[in-house]
Order: structure tokens, then C-alpha cells, then sequence
């Protein structure tokens, strides 16, 4: 009997062993997973129903939808909201949902929306153009207060935008396919036409889906249905891995559309390098105070590189559901998961009654900054509150978030402060003051940005912000700074240092930046090529320059995601120009006229171009002209901006009206001190005009600025020589 027992269970495990022989040799090739194509949440939820289930009905869920009864929440029955003089009317014909307001012709037109935006705390609509353009109309729903609201853009609160002008609702800032879309479906192809100026764009579902975040499922779905007993032991599940030790992946994921970025190259898909396809802005001013706390709208990503969390290894998930997009705990028992409420959960520590909002972990270490005139984000820095850094350097705090009475003023609650933590804590040194004094010019600010720089301590993304800031102000003798920082880590750093490393000399440049040409991150590669490409090169050997002409075809591909922005066609032209090749740079200067008619900049570029080819003096001087009126407009609209004062200074000394020219170059040094450059311009033309005692002046500013700065000691040399 034992014998005959045996029989069938040996043939059971010889067959076992077989099916799990050709399981591991019949496997799915590698580049399966990259190839793989998008199956839908339909088939996703056939095996992951729970997740499907809490999907539903989140943000993710209503980022974009049909316009139907079921997901329009405005009042369309012949309601209206009037601003500035224009009323917009929202009214319904049957099953269709319509709005008749003032179109780019400044006419009253009846326009059928066809898409709802979002679901709370607003509701946006969208409107499709025979171009294939989806605009997002600026007036939007509250979804709390039930009513109609204008939603401004940040710079323009209190003016009527007239159409034509790009922040119109029928201009480019409003366009969905170029500025919204790619964040709120699955697989966008946006599909612009240049030659056509037309818009094609696809998706493969019309919100953000599974296959957003989990990338395309369709390798995953073969294995799932082969049923095979390893999976399979190329591309193990078929997806990426979200949800190992390295939190670097999700994190990365997230930050695709949860980062104020630039695209550096399209199909971002999840598990590629962040820094292959998107570049995050750094702690720039008008997007962060000076200690890094969200100003402008910038989408979480640029703050939690700055946190203490980030750098412990917390990820999303650690706090957000990330299929319903719920927190996962509510009130302090959140924070509680990681910091002992025993010691943090307690008036010993917040000094504020136990259930009061001030006793609220998020309200001192995420205070709320309101976008969208009623929609209130985190910020997700995680900072302690520094009232003393709002005495010294006007940045906001939490304390005066709540304490607002008269005598309740920042210098009080760094007192607050003080009494409670000890001196050490409420006073710890910190980088706002060198960010801050690099944006302000300071006189100090280069020593304070060098010690931020040689900071290992502190998160990449303010180092990364440090050595930006102090390409402005560095010379040829700070080299070393910037060469320290070419292999660093993060290629957030590695970039900014590429970009900023001030030329001693040709030879010794190309030999830094030649390197970085292989860096294992697009972003960096992108960078050395575009210093690269303004130089000489011959002082490359054959594989670099094959290299940098690899490079340079990454960046046009580049470019090409936006193909459709004036912008674009201006870098492809000065890089063509650097390139010696002025005809492709005429015309993507003439392209990126065509585009954006209305911006600054394509012109003079396109007048130097042509006077550099001894080409059409009498378009060169039309050009100049009609910059000269755009400037003018830009100068009136934006009059504490020293770059735009100081392109307006240019162009007037090209037209030949010094006066003017003295004027704006003038004003733009008052506007931007810290600026070497502007302080040259100045300098330069008080000296032609002989003006002797302010031209030694403005060189005594710029050596300030950069104190080993031989060009300084040139003009210097030549004014001695010179004047009477």
C-alpha cells in the first residue's frame, strides 16, 4: 500500500518540477515591459478589485471627465457671473452644458463645454476649438459655497486680461493640451501640428487611471493569465516596483505631476529616472521664500526634497492612501505612526491646549498657503516655525498664521519661541540668509552661499539653489566650488553646477564639462551640452564631439515636446546659432514669432542674427522698433523686474537713444544690484558718453561684486588712460 501511495505522488512532483522547468526557460522577454501597451482599469479591477473600489470617486478619479448631468456640479440653469465688465452666462440646451461669453475675437459666443476639470474644493470647464485646442475657462464653480468664482492668474489679480493676451481664457496659459493635460489623464499625446498649428491630442483614459501610476499593464495581464508559477524571472511582475526598500521610485513616480518641472524628454513611464524626463524648479524667488515655504503654487515636490522626512527615507504612501488619496490616519495620530505621541502629542511640546488647532502637528509643521483664491495646499517642507527668520528676513511663519493681534508680531513669537526650546533651537543657523542674500545682492551673500555649498548636510535641492544663486556672482577664481560639486550625488547639483562653472579658460572648461556629456541622468547630459555648444570645438577629441552631437539630438527631441511655445523655437535658434548654422536659426526665430506675436524677445534676437549676416539692415530696425514696443508694455506691466529694465536699456542703445538707454540700464541696477552684468552695461556706457566719475562709480559696485573679476581691472586700465 505504500508503495502504490507513493506512485502518484512521485508523478505529481516530477510533473511539478517539469511545469516549473519550462515556467523558468519559457519566459517573457526583457523589453517586454518597456513595449507593453495600456490595458485599461476595467482589466485591472478583474484582479484588483479593493484598490479599483477605493479609486472611485477620488481626485484622481475626477482630475477630467465627460461633461454629463452626473459630473457637472455648476449651476447651468441660466446663471450668470459678471467681472470687469464681462458677463459670462452658463446655460444648458437639453443634454449639453453651454457658456456664452467673450471669445479671443472680444465678441460674445455660445460655446458647448465639453470636459469638467477637477471636483473639489472647485470645478473648472473646458471648451473645445476647431484647432483642436481645449481651453479652461478662468471663471470656475465653488464647490463649497455653491457659486460661481474668477479664478485670476497670481500676477494679475486686479486687472481685466483682454483677449488676445496669452492669459486670456482663450490664450496659451488656458490651453489644456500644452499646460494641464498631461496631469490629469492617462498616457496624453498631446500631438501638435507646428505646420498647421493644430492640436491632436489622445489618451488612453480620460482621467488619472492605474496605468498613470503603475505604468502600461499589458505584459502584467499576460503573466497574471498565463497563470505561471514564478511570474516571471525577466521582468518579475511586469510593473515596476513602487514598493521596495528604495522609496526613490514611488517618490519619483508621484513627482511627475506633483512637482512645479520642466519635460526634458516625453513617455515618462513609472520607474524611469525623474531627472531623464523632468527637471524640478529650484527654490527660486516668486515660487519659495527665502527658507524654502511654498509661495507660489508648486505642487509638494521641490518641499519635500527640502525635508528632514525625505532624507529619513519617508515615502507618499507612508501618509496618503494611494488609491483613494485619503490620509491614512486623521489629527495627529497621522504624525503619530513616526513621532512618539507621548513626547510630540503634548502641551509639554506644542504649548497649546490638547484639541485646539494650534495642538494640530500639520498647523505648526505644514501650514496652509491658499491657491486658486479657495483652495488651501500644505506645505510639505515640514519645517519648524522660525518667527525669528520673519524678524530678520520677512519670510511668513506659523505662529502669525493664527496670532494676529497687534501686539502678537513675529519678534513676540520668536520670543515665544525661545523661552519654550532654548536658545539653540529657535536660533539654529539657517540657509534662508545666504538664499536670501544671493537673491538680494547682499555683500555678503557670496561667503554665505560658499558655506551653503560646501554644506553636506543640507538637502540637494538648496544646494542646487546655492550654486545657481552664485553663478551670478562668481568669477573665474571660483572654479574649484563648482568642480567640487560635478559629482556630486544628486544630478539636481551635478546640473546646476554644469550650468553655473564659470570659464577661466576655454581649454580647461571643455575638460570639466566633457565628462557630464555621459552622465547617467538626461537632465545633466542636456546641461553640459548647451555650455559646450557656445565654445569652439576643437579642444574636444572625435568622441566627445560624436557625443555632444548625441546630446544635442536629446535636446531637440526635447524641445520638440513643446513644440507649440515661442520659447522653444528661441532656444533651438540660439543653439543653431551657436552651431553656425543661421539659416535653421532664422527660421525657428521666425516660428517663434509666429507662435507668440505678442512676446518679448524672439525679435532682437532675430535683428542680431540678421545684422551679424549683414542681412536686411531695414528689417533689423524694424524688428528693434517693434520690440522696443513690447519691452516698453513689459516695462509698464512687470516695474520692479531689473532683467526687463535692463533689455529695455539695450535696445535703446542699439536704436541710438543713449539718454533712454542710461535711463533703464539705471534703473535696472537699482532693481538688481547683486547683478554684474547690468553694472557692466552701465559702466560701459557712461564711458562712452565720458561720463568718468559715475562710470568709476559702477565699476567700484562691480568689483564689490566680484572682487577678482579681471574685466573689471580692464575697464579700469582703460579709463585711467583716458579720461582727462
Amino acid at each position: 500500500m505504500r508503495k502504490t501511495t507513493l506512485i502518484p505522488v512521485a508523478i505529481l512532483l516530477i510533473a511539478g518540477g517539469l511545469y516549473a522547468t519550462c515556467d523558468w526557460y519559457v519566459a517573457v522577454p526583457e523589453d517586454s515591459v518597456s513595449r507593453a501597451t495600456y490595458v485599461g482599469r476595467a482589466t485591472c479591477a478583474e484582479c484588483h478589485e479593493s484598490q479599483a473600489r477605493q479609486w472611485q470617486g477620488s481626485h484622481h478619479d475626477h482630475a477630467m471627465e465627460v461633461a454629463t448631468e452626473q459630473s457637472v456640479l455648476g449651476d447651468f440653469n441660466d446663471s450668470s457671473f459678471t467681472r470687469m465688465g464681462v458677463t459670462t452666462r452658463f446655460f444648458r440646451k437639453g443634454d449639453q452644458f453651454f457658456v456664452n461669453t467673450e471669445g479671443p475675437d472680444g465678441k460674445y459666443h455660445d460655446y458647448e463645454i465639453a470636459y469638467t476639470f477637477g471636483v473639489d474644493p472647485l470645478q473648472q470647464y473646458m471648451v473645445p476649438f476647431d484647432d483642436g485646442r481645449v481651453q479652461v475657462l478662468r471663471i470656475a464653480w465653488d464647490t463649497k459655497q455653491k457659486e460661481w468664482f474668477y479664478v485670476p492668474p497670481p500676477d494679475v489679480l486686479d486687472e481685466r486680461i483682454e483677449p488676445g493676451d496669452p492669459m486670456h481664457w482663450s490664450g496659451i496659459s488656458q490651453n489644456w493640451n500644452t499646460t494641464c493635460a498631461e496631469c490629469h489623464s492617462t498616457n496624453l499625446q498631446k500631438n501638435y501640428d507646428l505646420a498647421q498649428d493644430e492640436y491632436h491630442t489622445t489618451f488612453a483614459e480620460i482621467n488619472v487611471s492605474c496605468e498613470t501610476c503603475h505604468g502600461p499593464g499589458s505584459t502584467h495581464v499576460e503573466l497574471a493569465r498565463n497563470r505561471m508559477l514564478f511570474w516571471d524571472r525577466n521582468v518579475g511582475y511586469g510593473l515596476p516596483r513602487l514598493k521596495g526598500k528604495d522609496p526613490t521610485a514611488e517618490i519619483e513616480t508621484c513627482a511627475t505631476c506633483h512637482s512645479r518641472r520642466s519635460m526634458v524628454h516625453a513617455n515618462f513611464r513609472p520607474g524611469d529616472p525623474y531627472l531623464d524626463h523632468f527637471e524640478p524648479t529650484l527654490l527660486h524667488e516668486g515660487l519659495y521664500h527665502a527658507d524654502g515655504q511654498i509661495l507660489d503654487e508648486v505642487y509638494v515636490y521641490g518641499s519635500f526634497l527640502q525635508s528632514k522626512m525625505h532624507a529619513k527615507g519617508v515615502r507618499c504612501t507612508d501618509c496618503h492612501n494611494p488609491h483613494s488619496l485619503e490620509l491614512k490616519l486623521t489629527g495627529n495620530q497621522l504624525c503619530g505612526q513616526c513621532h512618539q505621541p507621548g513626547r510630540y502629542d503634548t502641551p509639554l511640546h506644542h504649548h497649546h491646549p490638547t484639541g485646539s488647532s494650534g495642538a494640530q502637528c500639520v498647523e505648526c509643521h505644514m501650514p496652509a498657503h491658499t491657491y486658486m483664491v479657495i483652495d488651501p495646499r500644505r506645505d510639505h517642507s515640514f519645517q519648524v516655525p522660525r518667527p525669528d527668520l520673519s524678524v530678520e528676513l520677512g519670510t511668513p511663519n506659523a505662529c502669525n498664521n493664527c496670532h494676529t493681534k497687534p501686539e502678537e508680531t513675529p519678534a513676540w513669537a520668536a520670543g515665544q519661541v525661545r523661552d519654550w526650546y532654548g536658545a539653540k533651537r529657535a536660533d539654529d543657523p539657517h540657509w534662508a540668509h545666504a538664499l536670501a542674500a544671493g537673491r538680494n545682492g547682499d555683500r555678503d551673500a557670496d561667503k554665505l552661499l560658499r558655506k551653503v555649498i560646501k554644506n553636506k548636510r543640507l538637502p540637494a535641492i538648496v544646494k542646487a539653489t546655492a550654486l545657481d544663486l552664485f553663478s551670478g556672482l562668481a568669477g573665474p577664481e571660483d572654479r574649484s566650488i563648482f568642480h567640487g560639486c560635478l559629482d556630486h550625488p544628486s544630478g539636481l547639483v551635478r546640473a546646476a553646477a554644469v550650468r553655473g562653472i564659470p570659464i577661466s579658460n576655454i581649454h580647461q572648461i571643455q575638460k570639466d564639462l566633457a565628462p557630464a556629456l555621459h552622465d547617467l541622468k538626461r537632465t545633466v547630459r542636456l546641461a553640459a551640452a548647451m555650455r559646450l555648444a557656445t565654445m569652439p570645438r576643437a579642444e574636444l577629441n572625435s568622441q566627445q564631439r560624436s557625443q555632444l552631437d548625441r546630446v544635442i539630438k536629446e535636446y531637440r527631441d526635447s524641445q520638440a515636446n513643446h513644440a507649440e511655445r515661442a520659447g522653444v523655437h528661441m532656444n533651438l535658434g540660439n543653439l543653431d546659432r551657436n552651431l553656425s548654422n543661421p539659416k535653421r536659426a532664422e527660421a525657428s526665430f521666425r516660428t517663434a514669432i509666429r507662435l507668440e506675436p505678442y512676446l518679448t524677445g524672439p525679435r532682437s534676437q532675430l535683428a542680431s542674427l540678421l545684422e551679424s549676416q549683414d542681412s536686411n539692415p531695414e528689417e533689423v530696425q524694424s524688428l528693434r522698433r517693434d520690440e522696443l514696443e513690447l519691452l516698453q508694455r513689459d516695462a509698464k506691466l512687470l516695474p520692479d523686474s531689473g532683467p526687463t529694465f535692463y533689455q529695455l536699456g539695450l535696445l535703446y542703445f542699439l536704436l541710438g537713444d543713449l539718454d533712454q538707454a542710461q535711463d533703464a540700464l539705471q534703473t535696472a541696477c537699482e532693481l538688481a544690484p547683486q547683478s554684474y552684468d547690468f553694472w557692466m552695461a552701465l559702466a560701459l556706457l557712461q564711458e562712452r558718453r565720458h561720463q568718468w566719475e559715475e562710470a568709476v562709480e559702477s565699476l567700484n559696485k562691480m568689483q564689490r561684486l566680484r572682487p577678482g573679476d579681471r574685466r573689471t581691472g580692464q575697464i579700469y586700465e582703460r579709463l585711467r588712460r583716458t579720461r582727462p
